[in-house]
């Protein structure tokens, strides 16, 4: 068994054919009691030595029925492992030497409300071993005990701004600088990357004072720099939260106090008028003075090589799935889509012809999906890659198109079909086949994606021999990896909805519906 002895005590992992595991490792002090929405702290050294085999807790989050296409990916059916003590993170790594290996900390996705670090799907061992790599996934505080402004509603006597949960993710990043080297990593070549959430998490660290210096390399997938809450709306929503349990400002102890499980009843059950996201990073002017999109135009994430990207049908997985979906009809469609856009019929009309000139289907609920797709994902990522182009500094576009084989195939190239190539977990069980497919073509697309990002974390670009022409993206060649069958890099590829939403500027792509 190895035993590595990080600053605050010794812990005891596993090998599996010459990968050294550690899992549920704590990074910071329990968030309990009076730390409940308080910035993390370092954890308290312990005796002994800590066993560090098996997944850790994951963050306290509504526990789900365990069903649909992503049901192996939370874990939260597994409600005994809620806990605010979740601040945990699992380290792979091919050897507990002086080696120096780039380090790729993953930051997992679930809506600012859901997910843990730990569950298979984001096992780090196959990634390590292709690239001879320290891959690290982290947990922090989701939902009301990590993205909740309490600051406004108690005058200052919980001071949280919104942004603990960001701040969970700085700490973890300062446990790797402080206690990598003896895993075999190199604190000075860090990559953060992440999906959905995680990778909201990713854009917002380009911007985060606290996080400044503590990465290298940055790898926002399915999200990027475009989702933050202004304050005065982080301050609104925590006090129609504290309204909604049945609280004031001045019960500062009955917030303490409150049972997890009720505040989470509580928290989700309220929702601003506006709609928009409740829990997201939170422009508190303090850890974070502006959208990070603007920061970075700024100069924030210079001297940080960035990959960025999306899944060319990311919407179809919540938009074909539910109720909305079975009561779509063309009425609907003009009122969903001008509740984000000035001119819904011309970018309804705009994306059926997009889609049909390409043979993809434009019914109703096609169509919503698509334009949910560019506005909120695919618009986002080709503005962060703008962003570092004009200040001369690289970023690397992809679109991924391999398609989900899961009910019929419905879902096409969804949401989070990205993340089992990633990790090469996507044959690791039937439910992960069932989503992500199988076999010869499958296995040779992950490992494509797995070079290319091991080759960012290593060399600061992701080319591969297979993709030796991806260049940085910039406005003129817009290059663009394809990850598809076969993988290949093109120009400007999808390019007709970038065009259609240049006369459509888009908003915040998960802030309130257009007034």
């Amino acid at each position: 068994m190895a035993i590595v002895e990080t600053r605050y005590g010794k812990v005891e992992g596993y090998n599996n054919n010459g990968i050294h595991g550690f899992r549920g490792i704590p990074f910071a002090a329990p968030p309990v009691g009076e730390r409940r929405w308080l910035p993390p702290e370092p954890p308290a050294p312990w005796a002994g030595v800590r066993d560090a085999k098996d997944w850790g807790k994951q963050a306290w989050q509504a526990a789900s029925p365990g069903e649909g296409p992503l049901k192996f990916v939370f874990n939260a059916a597994n409600a005994e492992k809620r806990d605010e003590d979740c601040l945990q993170l699992n380290v792979w790594t091919p050897g507990l030497d002086d080696g120096k290996r780039p380090v790729l900390m993953w930051i997992h996705g679930g809506g600012f409300s859901g997910g843990t670090g730990g569950t298979p799907v984001y096992d780090g061992e196959i990634m390590s071993r292709r690239g001879d790599v320290v891959v690290v996934t982290i947990n922090y505080r989701i939902g009301p005990l990590g993205f909740l402004n309490l600051n406004g509603v108690t005058g200052g006597r919980i001071p949280s701004t919104g942004n603990e949960g960001l701040l969970d993710q700085v700490e973890a990043l300062k446990w790797i600088r402080d206690n990598i080297a003896t895993f075999g990593g190199d604190p000075g070549n860090v990559t953060i990357m992440g999906e959905s959430a995680g990778a909201m998490s990713v854009g917002a660290l380009l911007a985060l004072k606290p996080a400044k210096g503590l990465f290298h390399r940055a790898m926002p997938i399915s999200g990027a720099a475009s989702t933050a809450n202004t304050l005065e709306r982080a301050e609104a929503i925590g006090e129609g939260i504290v309204r909604q349990l049945g609280l004031s400002g001045n019960d500062v102890d009955k917030l303490l106090a409150f049972e997890p499980e009720a505040l989470l009843q509580g928290a989700m059950g309220f929702r601003l008028p506006e709609g928009g996201m409740s829990f997201a990073p939170v422009i508190d002017g303090e850890n974070l003075a502006e959208l990070p999109l603007d920061a970075v135009r700024q100069g924030a994430a210079d001297g940080i090589p960035i990959l960025v990207g999306t899944q060319r049908d990311e919407w179809r997985l919540f938009v074909c799935r539910g109720a909305l979906a079975a009561n779509l009809d063309e009425a609907r469609l003009v009122t969903e889509v001008s509740k984000v856009v000035e001119d819904a019929q011309g970018v309804i009309d705009g994306y059926r012809r997009i889609l049909g000139d390409r043979g993809h289907p434009t019914d109703v609920v096609s169509i919503l999906a698509a334009i949910e797709t560019g506005r909120k994902m695919r618009i986002p990522s080709i503005e962060l890659a703008e962003a570092m182009a004009a200040r001369g500094q690289p970023a690397y576009q992809y679109v991924f198109t391999h398609e989900s084989p899961w009910d019929g195939g419905y879902l096409m190239a969804s949401h989070a079909i990205f993340i089992g190539f990633l990790f090469g977990t996507h044959n690791y069980s039937d439910e992960s086949a069932e989503f992500f497919g199988r076999g010869e073509a499958a296995d040779t697309l992950s490992g494509h994606l797995q070079d290319a990002v091991i080759n960012l974390a290593r060399n600061g670009n992701p080319r591969t021999e297979a993709l030796s022409d991806w260049v940085a993206y910039d406005t003129d060649t817009r290059s663009t990896a394809v990850f598809g069958h076969p993988a290949e890099v093109v120009s400007a590829p999808f390019d007709e909805e970038r065009v259609l939403w240049a006369d459509h500027p888009v908003g915040l792509p998960f802030g309130p519906d257009r007034q």
